[in-house]
């Protein structure tokens, strides 16, 4: 590394660090969640092919994703309170030797049970990441440009989505599955290394980690996650019945064992702030919107209008190459206009994309599907990095850990509702073709991009009262 890069930053900078060690330390997060991202789409793409060495069956090889998932879903929050207790640098960098290690143990799996635990731990690795990333960026920017690192954050995981199927679809053609997962490591140890001696030291809270409410959130959020993977998948409803009562159950516990902590686990005490907590629905909603979208489209492809799983991908990426034009344009306006403005208007245009692939033709060509889902892309891009830093800057400074982890569960649990409703569609429309269910779907998608816009153009009057 060069001096410039060993130039260990300040700790706990009052106000973002300068521009040279911002470089390197932007550059660890963004290699960190790039990969993470590129990892879920690529094991989403190359099931069939692990299934198919691995001699297991469709079903069987689907907990590669699930157990990733669901390990993701119970750590966050707890992670996320461990980064305000610990500090959020040492989460990150231990998540990040995690990842590493979990990635190595991934390819050299030899059998289905043993890829799936390490999918387990990968999957906390993650989790580590994606509960600390936004309040290291908070720390990292100026809150005059706060905007731009949420838009550079944005672009990472809009690229690493459209590049997937294609990075998967490369590596496969030269080598074994295997290495899928191998590739991770030498980008992990330059992340690491990269955040050893560029990324901030924040002090920590005082109080004590809270071992019960940990295990109480992590049977929340996972047990909810599982039993809408359930409904997706049409599990017998008592099944599905006691996953959500248990659920609710850890939720209320929870709830009770938290009231009065000065940092709860679940930071409800946000949700106090009303751009808080209106940037949070926000979220979800436009989060349940995507889901919908990224789950029906690929059946109304290729079910229906017989595309090849390759074409499929390629017709899907221009919603995420438009978000990745979008999203460092969308960051650097909001630091200069409301966030409301900008949210409101991208998700607007999200919700008029959503209704014009809803009522596409019954026989596009590739380019009425592609524009289409680029309109999507474009108003999704322009909503994520002022959204993103509205939520942010309405958390105080030292509960940005708890805020963070709350970005990465709104994103996780949106997008879980959206599969479970897409599945409820197609099974609402089961005696139909197939092109019902994923047009009520999509219809379904417009309605929460529509809700959400709404929710952020609400953001305008908490300001004005504000101001008053």
């Amino acid at each position: 590394m060069t001096a410039d890069v060993m130039d260990a930053p300040p700790a706990a900078p009052a106000d973002g660090l300068p521009d040279r060690p911002r470089f390197w330390a932007m550059a660890a997060i963004l290699t960190a969640v790039g990969m993470a991202t590129l990892d879920t789409a690529i094991a989403n793409t190359a099931l069939p092919t692990i299934a198919a060495d691995l001699k297991t069956t469709a079903a069987d090889s689907v907990w590669v994703v699930n157990a990733y998932q669901l390990a993701v879903a119970a750590a966050v929050l707890p992670l996320a309170s461990l980064g305000d207790l610990l500090g959020q640098k040492r989460v990150y960098l231990a998540g990040l030797m995690l990842f590493a290690v979990s990635s190595l143990a991934c390819g050299l799996a030899p059998s289905l049970t043993l890829l799936e635990l390490a999918r387990v731990v990968q999957g906390l690795g993650a989790a580590a990441l994606m509960s600390v990333n936004i309040a290291l960026i908070r720390h990292i920017y100026p809150s005059r440009i706060m905007g731009r690192g949420f838009g550079r954050n944005a672009l990472a995981v809009a690229i690493s989505f459209a590049i997937g199927p294609t990075v998967t679809s490369t590596i496969l053609s030269v080598a074994t599955w295997h290495w899928l997962f191998l590739v991770n490591v030498p980008f992990c140890l330059l992340a690491l290394g990269l955040g050893i001696v560029t990324l901030p030291t924040i002090p920590p809270l005082g109080h004590r980690f809270d071992w019960i409410a940990a295990v109480l959130t992590a049977g929340l959020f996972s047990l909810l996650v599982l039993a809408m993977g359930e409904v997706a998948h049409a599990a017998a409803w008592p099944r599905v019945a006691a996953e959500a009562a248990g659920a609710a159950l850890c939720g209320i516990l929870l709830l009770r064992r938290q009231r009065g902590h000065p940092a709860p686990m679940l930071a409800v005490d946000l949700f106090r702030n009303r751009v808080f907590a209106l940037s949070a629905l926000t979220s979800v909603c436009t989060f349940v919107a995507q889901g919908l979208a990224f789950v029906a489209l690929p059946f109304l492809f290729q079910s229906v209008m017989g595309r090849s799983a390759v074409e499929t991908g390629l017709l899907i990426t221009p919603w995420s190459v438009v978000v990745a034009v979008m999203a460092p344009i969308a960051g650097k306006l909001s630091d200069r206009y409301p966030a409301g403005i900008l949210g409101g208007l991208g998700l607007a245009i999200l919700c008029l994309g959503m209704v014009l692939t809803a009522t596409m033709p019954a026989n596009p060509s590739s380019l009425d599907i592609a524009w289409r889902l680029g309109v999507c892309g474009a108003g999704f891009g322009f909503f994520q990095s002022p959204n993103l830093k509205a939520l942010m800057s309405s958390a105080p400074l030292h509960r940005s850990g708890g805020a963070s982890g709350i970005v990465a569960t709104a994103r996780l649990m949106g997008q879980s509702t959206g599969a479970a409703l897409t599945a409820a569609c197609f099974g609402l429309l089961a005696n139909h073709d197939l092109t019902y269910g994923a047009i009520l779907a999509l219809w379904l998608g417009a309605f929460a991009a529509g809700a959400a816009s709404i929710a952020s153009f609400l953001r305008l009057t908490v300001r004005t009262q504000a101001a008053a």
